[in-house]
């Protein structure tokens, strides 16, 4: 029979066919549940990084601009423009899997050394700006992580919920409304044995007499 979108083979095979999806319905909801308490102690550490580095990103800013402001005071924009040789910084972002979702986990973040010639202030001051680079690094790869979670452990709710509240009462449901229509034609088989077992019965003392 066709029930709520599924279709039920009749009967005590329906019965089984029934009881054997719900059991894995429930597993299913089981594991769900554990994977969604997993992600959510995951996410609540993702958030303390992501705060974390999002603070140390901003005091690395500070710090910068202040040692860019001093060392233009002191050489003018000119000597800045020139303390800067065009070299890219070597950023590495490693990944860790967390009940099968990738993410970013660690970075490293690698500032040219630069010219030996800068001076104290724009040495400073370089250094300043590497630090800021490397804690900027370190505040994606935590936010991207907290982004990935977070969207994993909303779909595994969504999927949760799905189970749970539609899922296993259709199935249930289903089952019962089989079940009660086998037990009702195991009633209605007994009562015509009966009755045709009474009617043999009656029929072979009227034969008697």
């Amino acid at each position: 029979m066709t029930n709520r979108g599924f279709t039920v083979p009749p009967g005590r095979a329906g019965r089984l066919w029934l009881t054997r999806r719900l059991q894995v319905a429930r597993r299913g909801a089981d594991l769900l549940d554990r994977k969604l308490r997993v992600l959510q102690v995951e996410l609540d550490s993702r958030r303390a990084a992501a705060a974390q580095t999002a603070a140390e990103w901003d005091r690395h800013c500070v710090d910068a601009e202040r040692w860019l402001l001093r060392a233009s005071l002191l050489g003018g924009q000119r000597a800045v423009r020139l303390a800067t040789d065009g070299q890219a910084a070597d950023v590495t972002i490693s990944y860790a899997t967390t009940m099968g979702v990738r993410h970013p986990d660690s970075t490293t973040c690698v500032v040219p050394a630069g010219a030996t010639l800068d001076g104290p202030t724009l040495t400073l001051t370089r250094q300043a700006h590497g630090a800021a680079l490397a804690a900027a690094v370190r505040h994606a790869a935590a936010a991207e992580a907290l982004r990935v979670i977070e969207a994993e452990a909303l779909a595994t709710r969504y999927r949760l919920r799905a189970i749970k509240d539609r899922w296993i009462p259709q199935l249930e449901q289903a089952l019962a409304e089989v079940t009660l229509a086998i037990e009702e034609q195991e009633l209605a088989d007994a009562a015509r044995l009966r009755l045709a077992t009474r009617s043999r019965h009656t029929g072979a003392g009227q034969a008697d007499l």
